[in-house]
């Protein structure tokens, strides 16, 4: 069972992570705010553009499998810090480069460091909260996370034509040394569990017994299970982030200020189908439904609204294509929250971090080829339909790659 803490530091634990993934993916989105700038700047064309992207995937998806182990090992109060500060410092590098080789290598720096958010987030929310309280706090957090998050499209453009895109990726950088303070400050405080219980797992490094081991969790089926699910669904979500203010420039003419508030839109909408995807198999739960079970049926209800992606490109209509994409993201997001709290579901807890990393790090590479892939398929004026249209049915083959290793999860194949 969790530790049993105040609600007070419960709390406070969700507001560190909030803030932690808004700082995550507002340092990771600025790139694709800023893509008409840095192009006419740098004089990038979309294939460069396209490799800056897959560089980023490559460099997150080594350091995930890095980055889970050391969550694992050396525990939350340290390797949070550790993460949000080297990430942000890369960050803030982006803004003083000027090469192409310069700027792939801070890329590359952001990407293998950012890499610590995802498995620390799901650390923390499978100690603290209970299977039927897993998914509804994944699916909170991203809702709180998003009020911030749409913001950014409509904060970065501005800032950029006020003060340049350097000192954007200076500024926007150098926020999140106020969340490592603020961590160092008050982590012992809000991870001291109750009077007579043991200290949780993430406050320190685990036991000798609770060692975990890349080869051992490359063992487990569990790992297989989520790591082909990450690979298939979370190539829409990365084609999505580094192109989505490419689809709606190019084919609904939006210039560089005119897509922040659809992107603001669309990041509120795909918040609330995160907390829909986890109200829905907590409730599942809640009527006696076994947690495996409520997880993959909910799964099935978000893989079929995702099929809509491909009529984005049959519109005239502007905000018709931000209402598909407004359904496709948030059934995107509850496929994943899904399988996240299915992951806490059915690994052991000293090793969940480790698992999410290594499963991620398969999923970023699946997102790596399939950046490369769009940004050659539109330098040879291929255009979005063939990506669209593989993307969706991808959460489709997803849920059925993660039923085909259920059976040895579960110890009945």
């Amino acid at each position: 069972m969790p530790p049993r803490l105040p609600g007070n530091r419960r709390a406070a634990i969700m507001l560190f992570l909030v803030a932690a993934g808004f700082l995550n993916g507002a340092d990771r989105q600025l790139i694709s705010l800023m893509k008409p700038l840095l192009q006419a700047d740098l004089g990038w064309s979309d294939y460069t553009y396209g490799q800056m992207a897959s560089v980023f995937q490559m460099a997150a998806a080594f350091g995930l499998v890095i980055a889970g182990w050391f969550v694992d090992r050396v525990g939350l109060r340290l390797a949070f810090p550790i993460g949000v500060g080297t990430w942000s410092l890369a960050a803030m590098a982006h803004g003083v480069v000027h090469t192409v080789g310069q700027f792939t290598f801070v890329r590359i720096w952001l990407g293998a460091t950012e890499a610590i958010g995802t498995p620390a987030t799901i650390k923390a929310i499978a100690t603290f909260y209970p299977p039927s309280g897993r998914a509804v706090a994944l699916g909170a957090m991203n809702v709180y996370g998003s009020l911030g998050a749409m913001l950014v499209p409509i904060l970065v453009p501005a800032m950029a034509m006020a003060v340049g895109w350097r000192a954007t990726f200076l500024i926007a950088g150098g926020l999140g040394s106020i969340w490592v303070l603020g961590w160092m400050l008050s982590s012992r405080w809000i991870l001291q569990p109750e009077v007579g219980e043991a200290e949780p797992p993430p406050a320190g490094p685990p036991g000798p017994d609770e060692a975990v081991g890349v080869r051992a969790v490359l063992r487990d089926p569990a790992t297989w299970a989520v790591a082909g699910g990450k690979v298939f669904s979370d190539q829409m979500y990365w084609f999505l982030v580094f192109w989505m203010p490419d689809l709606l420039r190019r084919e609904f003419g939006l210039g560089l200020s005119g897509v922040g508030l659809p992107l603001a839109v669309i990041a509120g909408v795909t918040a609330l189908g995160g907390l829909a995807g986890g109200l829905v198999s907590s409730r599942l739960l809640a009527r006696g439904m076994a947690p495996v079970t409520a997880r993959r049926l909910t799964m099935l209800g978000c893989a079929l609204l995702a099929l809509a992606l491909p009529a984005v490109l049959h519109t005239s209509s502007v905000w018709i294509a931000v209402s598909l994409l407004c359904l496709v993201m948030a059934a995107h997001q509850g496929f994943s929250v899904n399988l996240f709290a299915l992951t806490a579901d059915i690994t052991a807890l000293p090793r969940v971090a480790t698992t999410i990393g290594v499963a991620a790090f398969f999923g970023n590479l699946g997102g790596m080829a399939v950046l490369q892939a769009s940004g050659w398929m539109l330098e040879n004026h291929y255009g979005y339909g063939p990506l669209l249209a593989f993307l969706a049915v991808s959460y489709l083959i997803a849920l059925a790659w993660i039923q085909a290793w259920l059976p040895r999860v579960l110890g009945r194949g």
